[in-house]
């Protein structure tokens, strides 16, 4: 079988048992968008061992990152002398430049796994009802931002994993 069809099959399959998975049995402990966004960036950073390594642990520092301006931008007062969309503005600015300088450090040199984290972090606490808060933040729980989104992101980086070894053996059974 050649390679685009074997891996348009394996992701295809695979695509929709993380689906069923997603609004199944992990419903609420898994999300297929933050899942397929692991994915691609396994694939973009060479779907090999090192893009499994880079893409978990820059996407999870990503997520880090974001989880921790959250809870900085949650206490930013209203009444901040700057105004809160300056004082906002200001430290994602500052989270950002830090997310980027920390690639310095080869265990971070992924840069884009790690804004992907970063990006589907604040999708989701942007986007769903009551989550940017201190209670949400700080909650030992599923919905807590670090830990749903570090999962989903560490399921769609083995999924992208399998998805490729899938087409390489369907490949070279042919």
């Amino acid at each position: 079988m050649d390679k685009l069809t074997a891996l348009s099959l394996s992701i295809g399959v695979l695509a929709g048992v993380a689906t069923f998975l997603a609004v199944g049995p992990l419903s609420g402990f898994f999300f297929i968008w933050a899942a397929t966004i692991a994915w691609a960036a396994y694939f973009a950073l060479g779907a090999n061992e090192a893009a499994l390594k880079n893409t978990i642990i820059c996407g999870i520092f990503g997520v880090f990152m974001a989880w921790l301006t959250a809870i900085l931008l949650t206490n930013i007062p209203s009444t901040a002398v700057l105004g809160f969309p300056l004082m906002a503005a200001i430290t994602v600015t500052v989270a950002v430049v830090v997310l980027c300088l920390a690639a310095r450090l080869p265990q971070l040199a992924a840069i884009p796994a790690s804004v992907f984290g970063y990006s589907s972090t604040f999708a989701y606490l942007l986007q769903t009802p009551d989550q940017l808060t201190q209670n949400s933040l700080l909650g030992v729980s599923f919905s807590n931002p670090l830990v749903i989104i570090s999962v989903s992101f560490i399921i769609g980086t083995y999924f992208g994993q399998f998805s490729a070894q899938w087409a390489a053996k369907m490949t070279s059974e042919s």
